[in-house]
């Protein structure tokens, strides 16, 4: 499918116009970034991984009634996915104390939550994504209350169906974070999950030993990322077992 022309780059993913009104091709792309791109690499696969990670996730996330923005997956690093209008804001789910929350609080990494928090930052990379309060949100115009209380809703539906998941295969969701947009059709608006879902977005630990699985990996230098992204992908029956190179499954 042919791709328009470039609309936005971002540190993982390019987005082109898609091949009708209302749609976008989503690129991803093998660049890692940590520390608000402080630290830069490029990782063989990733972007193919990621694409076929987000695309697994968003068809289950659909199945259960949640809206996406995800139409289809083009090929090993592209997806067709509806145009929306994002919500300056990244919505985080914490089961666990982990990265910058153990930081911020001086609370021991591996901690466990009596409940899921959800935190939102403010998208800019500038500002290294700053933690708001619901206020904020209110007051800056962000979103309505009615958009507020579906997001988190919608984030803590999205944690349990996560959870569920990739217990099942033997890992723990640690935390995760996501994009909601505004999808407009036939003059009706309605939130839909967007961007994307991966190890990039998640923090994913082994139940049994604790190994890293996720983007931690590479910041803080713990081996290779694109082994801990198959071993994730072989688990949830995305690549082939004893496959360590993202050969995709149809």
């Amino acid at each position: 499918m042919a791709k328009g022309a470039k609309i936005y780059e971002g540190k993982a993913k390019t987005l082109y116009e898609g091949p009708e009104p209302g749609t976008i091709i989503q690129y991803f792309k093998d660049d890692a970034t940590a520390f608000n791109a402080e630290k830069k690499d490029v990782i063989d696969g990733k972007g193919a991984l990621n694409n076929r990670f987000s695309e697994h996730f968003m068809q289950g996330l659909e199945s259960i009634g949640l809206p996406t923005h995800f139409i289809k997956r083009l090929n090993m690093r592209e997806q067709l996915v509806k145009r929306v209008d994002i919500v300056p804001l990244e919505v985080i789910v914490r089961n666990v104390a982990a990265g910058s929350m153990s930081k911020r609080l001086g609370i021991e990494e591996g901690t466990k939550l009596n409940r899921p928090l959800v935190e939102f930052s403010y998208k800019d990379d500038s500002l290294g994504d700053p933690l708001v309060a619901e206020e904020h949100i209110l007051a800056l115009e962000w979103a309505t209350q009615r958009e507020l209380d579906e997001m988190i809703s919608m984030a803590l539906r999205v944690n349990d169906f996560l959870s569920g998941t990739m217990h099942a295969v033997g890992i723990k969701l640690v935390d995760f974070k996501i994009e909601i947009g505004r999808l407009t059709e036939n003059d009706y608006q309605q939130l839909v999950i967007a961007d994307e879902i991966s190890p990039d977005s998640c923090r994913l630990w082994d139940i049994e030993t604790g190994q890293k699985l996720d983007k931690d990996v590479f910041r803080r230098d713990l081996g290779n990322l694109t082994d801990a992204y198959s071993e994730v992908a072989r688990r949830l029956g995305l690549l082939p077992k004893n496959t360590t190179t993202p050969k995709l499954v149809k």
